[in-house]
């Protein structure tokens, strides 16, 4: 299927090459495309980076509080389990609340299955995420240079 990688340049100087699973959340993968075919995501930090859970980033502000312009989400919850490399949206409270926000893991988080909606998973550049500042924020946050879909 044609659209079905994202690709995350990060200032650490390492491609993040994400494969999108439409199959377990359709709505959510077509706003991840639209989100970087328009260029939001460049130039965003991952502004809550905890060791052995995950990465957050999408938010344009940089603060966790902010989000596109678009509607959001209905959830798309599945079965598909929270494990390294797996990319899923953030959200508040309400489940249909996801917009730009998404997270990638470090370790299994199992506990998030089924709460949270599963998009993509890391097919190589792992080690670049691993690398990015920690913090909630960090200090000087890793930045997402460019967002590109092929």
């Amino acid at each position: 299927m044609a659209d079905d990688t994202l690709t995350l340049t990060l200032d650490s100087g390492g491609d993040v090459v994400i494969k999108l699973r439409p199959d377990l959340a359709p709505g959510h993968v077509e706003r991840i495309r639209q989100l970087a075919q328009d260029g939001f995501y460049d130039g965003v930090v991952f502004h809550r980076v905890i060791p052995g859970f995950m990465a957050q980033g999408g938010d344009p502000t940089g603060t966790g509080m902010g989000g596109s312009k678009l509607p959001d989400l209905k959830a798309e919850f599945s079965r598909e389990p929270h494990v390294r490399g797996v990319c899923s949206m953030a959200r508040a409270m309400n489940p249909n609340s996801a917009n730009s926000q998404f997270f990638i893991c470090f370790d299994d988080a199992t506990f998030l299955d089924g709460q949270y909606t599963v998009w993509g998973e890391v097919t190589s550049g792992m080690e670049h995420v691993d690398a990015l500042p920690k913090g909630e924020p960090p200090k000087t946050p890793g930045k997402i240079l460019k967002a590109t879909i092929s």
